[in-house]
């Protein structure tokens, strides 16, 4: 991706009349930005203190409630519950998971790993299910995912992820390659192969995490937001773990730090997960006659096999929502906020889109927006608790967290419970991992490794019809 977009690039975008930018995300729109809860009003005692309004902290205080009704239970958001990656992502409630299977399976064993795939299958029917019970409306489809590919080296990869997801976990009616035109139609634009696999529905991210707020509150949970924590403390002799805040400090049993891409904010975790941003646009309706010829009537979510990938939905309201990483990283660790997106992330998402769908190349864009996520120096995602400090945490997700954050949810519960189950068991629980590498090497290696995964995309579509060795220096230089 070019670093700048020129006033050309932006003139030729077409944007609606009422086009955002920003303004928390596209999500939003329809429920409209929910009215703050109350915030902290002055130091406070309780059984278990939830760092984190987002999904993963939202589960985990549900299924705590569920398990045991008497337990107090608070949950501490900077800005309101769903503010962050849980009401900006792009709605796909899969199996996937980061990290390296082969990493894993070196400390725990190939088993252990296929386990951890299995019950991420599992933790998409129980979001599912979930939803259902709470009366929570997401907008919900669960009509599969489909991976294109759309030249020779990306059908190559793609051919070969799927023998290796057979290794691991999927069967192959799990996950297999079907031809172009496979039913139910989805016309992309020069897709030569697809993967499909029906463990993924989509999602309407801030209905869910709006409604999941609403059941944690039903269930006696007290939320209190515009709450920033600044700083957690861990246990020392009888002092119990701490969660600071300018309102007062919340004292508990147990702090669970669950957030993401913020954890850079809190004292002394600048290194520890980098916040990697990701971008999305959304375009107006798309005709009667447009969708004609696309397809997409079975809703599936879409991700094409190139390195810097896109990954997309239908809306409910017959909208394309795409996104990629966009700009990926702001040095320092910086964040936007409020969701605003650079004009070359936007311009960089128009030309994908118009890539895979020329017929609605000319549909107006409505909004952008962009999202920060959880990166661990080892790409692949934790979920820990210790005993003796009384902090626990879960998150890392990269990108894969609708799905991985249930799980993660159900498994803390079972932690902090003391309760030794299949969960508690499965490979990312208990994982230390080192801090990434000071300024300016994190600015510069993520610049690296980006530039040379949009270089190797620009050599594959063009003349090489394997996977670019661009491609594979950018995965060692990252660790991945």
């Amino acid at each position: 991706m070019k670093l700048f977009a020129s006033a050309a690039e932006m003139r030729a975008i077409p944007r609606s009349a009422e086009f955002r930018n920003g303004g928390v995300s596209f999500w939003y729109r329809e429920p409209g930005l929910p009215e703050r809860r109350a915030a902290l009003p002055g130091a406070a005692d309780y059984d278990v203190c939830i760092v984190g309004g987002g999904y993963t902290g939202l589960w985990c205080a549900y299924y705590l409630k569920r398990a045991q009704p008497d337990l107090r239970v608070a949950v501490l958001e900077r800005e309101f519950a769903g503010f962050g990656a849980s009401g900006r992502n792009g709605g796909w409630l899969s199996a996937e998971f980061a990290g390296s299977r082969r990493r894993l399976a070196e400390a725990h064993g190939k088993g252990a790993v296929i386990a951890l795939q299995r019950a991420m299958m599992a933790s998409v029917d129980e979001v599912i299910a979930t939803a259902e019970a709470e009366g929570i409306d997401a907008d919900i489809v669960k009509g599969g995912m489909r991976m294109v590919a759309t030249n020779p080296a990306q059908r190559a990869r793609l051919e070969e992820e799927v023998r290796y997801l057979h290794e691991w976990g999927y069967w192959p009616e799990d996950v297999f390659m079907i031809e172009h035109g496979h039913e139910p139609r989805l016309q992309v634009d020069g897709a030569l192969l697809a993967s499909y696999s029906p463990h993924a529905a989509r999602i309407q991210p801030a209905k869910l995490a709006l409604g999941l707020a609403a059941a944690v509150e039903r269930l006696g949970v007290d939320i209190f937001e515009d709450t920033a924590v600044t700083e957690i403390r861990p246990r020392v002799g009888e002092r119990r773990p701490v969660a600071v805040t300018a309102g007062g400090e919340v004292r508990a049993d147990h702090v669970i730090r669950a957030t993401e891409g913020f954890t850079s904010t809190l004292q002394g975790r600048r290194r520890e997960w980098l916040p990697m941003n990701s971008s999305m646009i959304v375009t107006e309706p798309l005709a009667e006659e447009t969708w004609k010829h696309i397809g997409w009537e079975g809703r599936e979510v879409l991700g094409d096999a190139a390195h810097a990938y896109c990954y997309a939905q239908r809306t409910a309201d017959d909208r394309i929502a795409i996104g990629g990483r966009g700009v990926p990283y702001r040095f320092g660790s910086r964040q936007d906020a409020g969701g605003g997106t650079p004009p070359q992330a936007i311009a960089e998402l128009w030309r994908v889109l118009a890539r895979l769908f020329p017929v609605a190349s000319d549909v107006p864009v409505a909004h952008a927006w962009s999202g920060v996520l959880g990166v661990p120096r080892d790409w692949c995602p934790t979920v820990h608790l210790d005993p003796e400090t009384g902090l626990g945490w879960a998150g890392g997700y990269v990108g894969s967290g609708v799905t991985a954050a249930n799980l993660a949810g159900r498994t803390l519960r079972d932690l902090v419970l003391g309760h030794r189950s299949e969960l508690t068991r499965l490979p990312w629980v208990g994982r230390s991992v080192r801090g990434w590498e000071p300024e300016p090497l994190r600015w510069v290696g993520t610049q690296v490794v980006y530039g040379l995964y949009r270089t190797a995309d620009r050599r594959e579509s063009d003349r090489v019809c394997h996977t670019s060795r661009f491609a594979d220096l950018a995965t060692r230089i990252s660790g991945r």
